[in-house]
């Protein structure tokens, strides 16, 4: 179990340099009309990574917090970005239990934090396709049949380094890093990715997505 928890820590410690790759999801973001929303201006830093100590183990090992006093006053705008963003990236996603057959029970830790049950839930995906309803291509995402089932013991896995939330006017932007590694071909590469959201009423948009490819890399496991 000691070898599973260095998992994260390895994808944690990746990096190299850096290229910019631009997704534009919609024309002209200033021409969606600015409707009354219920969140405040503010920017928070919602993840980050540190070690942990584990007792059990006796060891310590790199993990990722959250900040929880935000999500106690989280308004739902703001849960749906997270929670569409968290949708498929891993956050630290291992079974209640046994892994049930049709992989049901995957606890993944912002999920769960904003209350949406388990990953891929009817709880969890409704939450998310309410919120998007009048956006067909973050719909189109959503479908069950796309939502990631991935623990974290993964031969192929990513995982989030860091999450910034920004709420400004009806603007609501995530600012993310993520580390990928391929245990299989000894590989890792990192990006970084700006997604900006536009609250319109009680529906939320994905209208602009910035992504950055930062670099890619080899490892050895056995030290040599």
């Amino acid at each position: 179990m000691k070898n599973l928890l260095v998992i994260p820590s390895i994808l944690a410690l990746i990096s190299c340099g850096k290229m910019d790759n631009t997704t534009q999801l919609q024309s002209d973001p200033t021409q969606i009309e600015s409707l009354d929303i219920h969140v405040k201006d503010t920017t928070v830093q919602f993840l980050w990574r540190d070690m942990k100590y584990d007792s059990a183990l006796n060891d310590s090992f790199n993990s990722i917090f959250l900040n929880l006093e935000y999500v106690d006053i989280m308004e739902d705008p703001e849960k749906a970005a997270l929670g569409y963003v968290a949708t498929f990236i891993g956050n630290e996603c291992w079974w209640d239990g046994d892994a049930e057959e049709d992989r049901s029970n995957l606890d993944c830790k912002i999920i769960t934090a904003l209350g949406l049950g388990y990953q891929c839930s009817d709880r969890h995906l409704g939450f998310l396709k309410e919120w998007f309803s009048d956006d067909p291509q973050v719909l189109a995402e959503l479908e069950s049949a796309n939502c990631p089932t991935t623990p974290y013991t993964a031969t192929i896995q990513d995982t989030f380094d860091e999450i910034e939330l920004t709420v400004k006017g009806d603007s609501i932007i995530v600012n993310y890093k993520v580390s990928a590694i391929n245990f299989r071909e000894q590989k890792n590469w990192e990006w970084s990715v700006a997604d900006y959201f536009v609250v319109k009423g009680d529906k939320l948009m994905l209208i602009n997505r910035d992504k950055s490819e930062v670099g890619q890399g080899r490892f050895d496991l056995t030290g040599g």
